[in-house]
């Protein structure tokens, strides 16, 4: 079939996006491709319907866990064949996994980066038909970008056993510098094809608000805008608290962050989607792959770590092309945290080698041993045997995996599966040896068909009702069959999984690429910066700043920005603005003057235009007024 057709067959539209067609025929010729789309871009499909138009699978490399199982269940529903392997898996189910890929139909695979480096999967490659490897979340890759991930450097290293298959890597937010790392790491052959959607959302309407009362006037914006919408705040504790004060406003309103468990943040999710929930508070755990077209309004109450992050999140809102409003409220007490939040970022080497020592202990790891093993991992309970401060944890875990020895994952919801791992005629032998278990045996095979062939869902809940029994009388049933191997019995998790990506080390012995660290450092900082300058500057164009940021140097002013809007206002063009503000505060590094005096000394504008200046710098608090002179606000 033609791309049209499978898109019109699976998908049911007749007509791609902007760019899919381009970026599919690319990938088709067998080109590499960089596709730099943004959020709710359609990015899935760049790589779906191409590897449905040829012959093999389609690798996907994504370090999200949730999203795999999303994608995977979104294709098995359209009866497309796929696959995923991640942490919580255990050894026969990913064996059986890759058998399907080999000898069935399947044709997409879903792996972290981490899994592509096991002994297992390179020994399974050579006899895997690749058609298409597929790097989701492309950005990871680069030491200069905001979410750096060591494994995705070894993706490359597959390249050899792999010489004609294309490789595309997607994204949402790249600059310059990241673009052209991206297609180093991955070398890229020289005929590779770049493919980028303006980063200019010309219905979103940027705001940056000095605000000292941020609940006050975050119900304002909820009271005068109307539709569904997001607030992102930094820490868990706030999400609830800012729900409960709109909730007191009158506005529904409810909180989501990591620390959930999967079903409640299913739910959650799930009643916001359906406009159940109006508003949501949440930590940046929330939105990641969620495809909500209608969302109105972004509301930012602290300054988030880079921009890259902060125009993903922004752009939230309004992706069904009509008019929304990315909200950025700060102050001047938000800028001391965010730099109390870096310091936290990079925690002294003795703190991340006792962190590391006592997860090994912890989780009974043997020096030598534990590569590749995953376990759960429930962080609070890890603090009550290890009492220290969370944030140490949390940062030293970042260390630890910015150093390819550990990879934690956000928490996800893994039922129960089973597996039969005998004959039928073995399995009636045990039935009829062990006439306690017969029943737990009969429901299971009438419940659930599958369960011969591979590693099935089950629902002991549902096993415990129709046999009339207790969940707990299930589970402990199955636990006998597991132990006697007559089956593969699971338990459902719901914990976050923790991975040994090398062997453990004792934590002396731990090697830190302290200049891979300090290189880190700079990035960050930078990020940093960068953040704090595009909520301080009131003079550009908010679109301007950002898609500037990502390298588009020629964009116009979007007119509805906050910066826009106040131009207009004052009369006055983006340049003259500037560059009557520089001169002001020019005349003000010096000494104090009163309008008059500026007036005077600044003979090339007229004094309406200087006025008009000086009171929207006061406004904005980039100058004081005080006993009749301005002055700069230090």
């Amino acid at each position: 079939m033609t791309p049209h057709q499978i898109l019109q067959q699976y998908w049911g539209y007749s007509q791609f996006r902007p760019l899919q067609e381009d970026i599919i025929q690319s990938v088709l010729s067998g080109k590499d491709t960089l596709a730099l789309l943004p959020t709710g871009g359609g990015k899935s499909v760049c790589f779906q319907v191409p590897a449905l138009a040829l012959d093999g699978v389609c690798l996907v490399v994504t370090p999200l866990i949730a999203l795999m199982k999303d994608q995977v269940h979104n294709l098995k529903k359209r009866n497309i064949p796929a696959e995923a392997v991640y942490s919580g898996m255990n050894m026969f189910e990913v064996e059986r996994a890759f058998d399907n890929c080999m000898h069935g139909k399947t044709k997409f695979l879903y792996l972290s980066p981490e899994r592509l480096g096991t002994k297992l999967f390179l020994a399974r490659l050579p006899n895997l038909q690749v058609s298409i490897v597929a790097i989701d979340e492309a950005h990871c890759i680069s030491q200069w970008g905001y979410d750096f991930r060591p494994a995705y450097l070894k993706i490359a290293q597959i390249r050899t056993q792999l010489p004609h298959t294309p490789f595309l890597a997607l994204t949402a937010t790249a600059t310059a510098r990241v673009k052209a790392d991206i297609q180093e790491k991955l070398k890229f052959g020289k005929n590779a094809a770049v493919f980028q959607k303006s980063f200019t959302r010309a219905n979103l309407s940027y705001s940056v608000l000095r605000e000292e009362n941020k609940i006050q006037k975050l119900t304002t914006i909820f009271k005068n805008i109307p539709g569904c919408g997001i607030v992102y705040v930094r820490s868990r504790k706030e999400t609830a608290q800012i729900a409960e004060a709109l909730k007191k406003q009158g506005i529904l309103a409810d909180f989501y962050h990591a620390g959930l468990d999967p079903r409640t943040r299913s739910q959650k999710q799930d009643a916001w989607i359906k406009d159940k929930i109006r508003i949501m508070a949440c930590t940046n755990a929330f939105g990641m792959g969620i495809d909500k077209p209608d969302v109105r309004t972004v509301v930012h109450l602290d300054l988030p770590e880079s921009v890259e992050a902060y125009y993903q999140e922004a752009g939230r809102a309004g992706r069904d092309e009509q008019k929304a409003y990315a909200v950025l409220l700060f102050n001047n007490e938000d800028i001391g945290a965010l730099q109390e939040q870096f310091e936290r970022n990079f925690p002294p080497i003795a703190t991340v080698r006792k962190v590391y020592h006592l997860l090994g202990n912890f989780f009974q790891v043997a020096i030598g041993a534990g590569e590749g093993q995953s376990f759960d991992f429930d962080m609070n309970k890890f603090l009550e045997t290890n009492p220290m401060p969370a944030p140490d944890l949390f940062y030293a875990l970042k260390v630890l995996e910015e150093n390819n020895y550990l990879q934690a994952t956000d928490a996800v919801f893994l039922p129960s599966r089973v597996m039969v791992r005998v004959t039928n005629e073995q399995l009636y032998d045990v039935q009829l040896r062990n006439p306690r278990l017969e029943p737990y045996i009969k429901v299971l095979l009438r419940s659930y068909g599958g369960v011969f062939d591979q590693h099935t869902e089950i629902y002991e809940n549902i096993l415990a009702k129709n046999l009339k029994t207790t969940t707990q009388y299930v589970q402990n049933a199955l636990t006998v069959l597991h132990k006697n191997q007559v089956i593969d019995y699971i338990p459902q998790t719901d914990k976050p999984q923790l991975i040994f990506t090398q062997p453990r080390a004792a934590a002396e012995a731990l090697v830190f690429d302290v200049k891979l660290i300090n290189f880190r450092k700079k990035v960050r900082q930078d990020n940093i910066q960068a953040v704090i300058a595009y909520a301080q500057n009131n003079l550009l164009c908010r679109s301007r700043q950002l898609v500037a940021y990502f390298g588009e140097l020629d964009s116009l002013p979007c007119g509805v920005c906050d910066v826009c809007l106040q131009q207009k206002k004052l009369q006055l063009a983006e340049s003259r603005m500037e560059r009557i503000s520089a001169a002001i505060k020019k005349q003000l590094r010096t000494n104090a003057h009163s309008s008059h005096e500026l007036v005077a000394q600044l003979t090339d504008f007229n004094e309406d235009e200087i006025i008009k200046v000086l009171r929207w710098l006061t406004d904005n608090h980039q100058i004081l007024f005080k006993d009749g002179t301005f002055r700069l606000n230090q």
